[in-house]
Formats: C-alpha cells, structure tokens, sequence
C-alpha cells in the first residue's frame, strides 16, 4: 500500500485522525552527505563506501520483496531468519565504514552517512554520536544540524528541533527537504509550536502550511511534497475546505502516474462530497478504475449516496401532524 493510500485511508475512516497514528511522521529526508572535494585523494574509496553501502540497501530490498512473494505462495522463510540474513549483510558495511573512520577520523562525510547507515538499522543513539561527531568537526555544516534535528524529532526533546531546523533553512534557503522537514514537525507537534514561537494553534497551522508551501515553490513538480501539504488539510480544524481542494488540484498536476492520479481523485471526491458538490464528486470516482482502491472507493460512494440522498429528500412529517399556516398563526386567529 503506497503513503497515498496509506493517507487516503485514514482520512476516510476519522473525520480528524489523531495525530499518533497518522502515517506522516517526522520523515528521514534530508540525511544526507555533504558534496566532497573531488580532488581529495580519499575521495575514491570514500564513494566505494557508500556504493557498498547502497548495494546492501538494494539487496535488503530485494530479498524482502521476494520473500513476501514467497510468503503468499505459501513458502518463504521466517521473519527472524531473514532479520538475521539482513543484518550479516550489513555487518560488512558496517566494519568498512568503522575501519574507515579509524584512518579517518575527520572525515565529516563519513561520519554523516554511517550515522545514517546505523538509522536505518534502528540504532538512533550511536547514529547521533557520528551526527555529534560531525557537527563538532564542522559546526555549520547543514546536513549535520538535518541529521540531529530529525533526531530530535523523533526522540525529544522537540524544542530542539526546531532550533535546529531554524538554523539548517537560514545556512541553506535553497533546499526544499529542510523546510518540508520543519513544516512537518511544527504541525505534529503545534502544542510545543504553540509554546515555543509564542502564537496560538492557527497561527501554529498557518506556519506548517507557509513552510511547506515554501518547500513547494523549491520544488513544484514534487508530487510526495504536493500530496504531504494537502493532507496537512485534514487536521486542521475548523476545516480550510477551499485551500484543500487547491492543494490536492496542484498535487493533481504533478502526479506521476495513473496511481497517484487515481489516489487524489478519492482525496477531491471525499472533500467535494463534505462541500455538497456531488455531481463533481461522482465524476472523481468514476476515476477510479485500480482495484488497490476498491475498498476506500465502495466506502466513499456509500457516503456519497447517503449524503445526496439527504441532501433532496426532506425527512418525514410524523404520522398525524397537521402542516404549519405560513405565518405560523393558527387559522383565524
């Protein structure tokens, strides 16, 4: 199931989802490496690490899909023996960068992606000693303050964060991550917002949305930032109706292909279905041909009839009830 449906169906299912189930968490872009001097003579063997270090990535990928496929055919091996296959494979990257960083200590690069590298195992607290590591190498290195502030996103304290993040977009306005990053942050977290950029929760929303509106004028054609602005939209209350429809039209634009088109033809359709602009809704639907969302689809028509239904039919008189004069007089009097 791709983050578009993931989105779509937590949107159906609550009217406001709460914001620790929601599937838009702190995200990992933005962990990144800093361009190094092509002329460095460790740069070579530099790139090798990281190229090995992709390679096992792919490979996980690649036996995890497979073994899934295995799985519904009913063959496959267990979780925990591919957990262990999985991670002797990474042990030899891990030693390259360990040996690495041995003959090179300062080297801020390394330091940032084995930082990275031991994330992606789910070993935050010896990932952030490298990012540490590398700040105190190079203090204004920006991928370094990403790295520690998605960090402290995800563990606390997020005041930290925000610093951080503040700090990162001022070294580097050009680059759309760090301000989707922030974006995100002071949305999932708009109580601790709310306390450290001394505004109430509109102005809360109103700084997530410009912060990723921002992202977007960086990066127009990004359809995964395009979708994460518009599901923004469904935790804002009171509800911004016509800004959403706005936001899921340009994700619209942007889409890829026929499945995220598809996708955010369900986003409008539930939202045009809130605005009573059913006929607009209906067509949305007819959209949607891919069975991946057939269930979200029956469910969204369902409310759809009802709400229209609703909407021409006036409710029953009680049995007996005699109709109201026009004046609301009684006749003769």
């Amino acid at each position: 199931m791709n983050s578009l449906l993931l989105a779509l169906a937590g949107a159906v299912l609550a009217t406001r989802p709460p914001v620790a189930v929601t599937n838009r968490v702190v995200p990992r872009p933005g962990i990144s490496v800093p361009a190094a001097d092509p002329k460095d003579p460790v740069e070579p063997e530099f790139r090798k690490l990281l190229a090995a270090d992709d390679e096992a990535q792919a490979e996980a990928d690649k036996w995890i899909g497979e073994n899934k496929a295995y799985a519904e055919k009913g063959a496959g091996i267990t979780e925990a023996a591919l957990s262990m296959r999985i991670r002797q494979r990474f042990e030899s990257v891990r030693r390259a960068y360990e040996d690495f960083i041995q003959l090179h200590p300062k080297h801020v690069g390394a330091r940032l992606a084995y930082g990275s590298f031991l994330g992606d195992l789910n070993k935050d607290d010896e990932a952030v000693k490298q990012w540490e590591r590398a700040r105190e190498l190079d203090p204004l290195n920006p991928a370094a303050l990403n790295n520690l502030a998605n960090y402290y996103g995800h563990q606390g304290p997020v005041t930290n964060a925000f610093a951080l993040y503040d700090q990162v977009i001022e070294l580097n306005p050009k680059e759309p991550v760090y301000y989707q990053n922030l974006a995100t942050t002071v949305f999932l977290f708009r109580k601790d917002a709310m306390e450290y950029y001394r505004m109430d929760e509109q102005k809360v929303f109103d700084r997530s949305l410009a912060l990723y509106r921002k992202a977007l004028d960086l990066d127009p054609d990004n359809f995964v930032l395009a979708s994460d602005l518009a599901q923004t939209y469904y935790g804002i209350k009171p509800q911004r109706l016509k800004e959403a429809l706005t936001a899921w039209q340009h994700a619209l634009k942007v889409a890829g292909d026929d499945i995220e088109r598809q996708g955010v033809y369900l986003h409008l359709a539930r939202l045009e279905l809130g605005a009573g602009q059913f006929d607009v809704a209906w067509q949305h639907l007819h959209s949607v041909t891919n069975s991946m969302y057939d269930t979200l689809k029956s469910r969204l028509v369902r409310n759809l009839e009802q709400k229209q239904k609703a909407a021409t039919n006036a409710p029953p008189a009680s049995p007996g009830a005699k109709p109201e004069p026009a004046s609301g007089k009684p006749p003769g009097s």
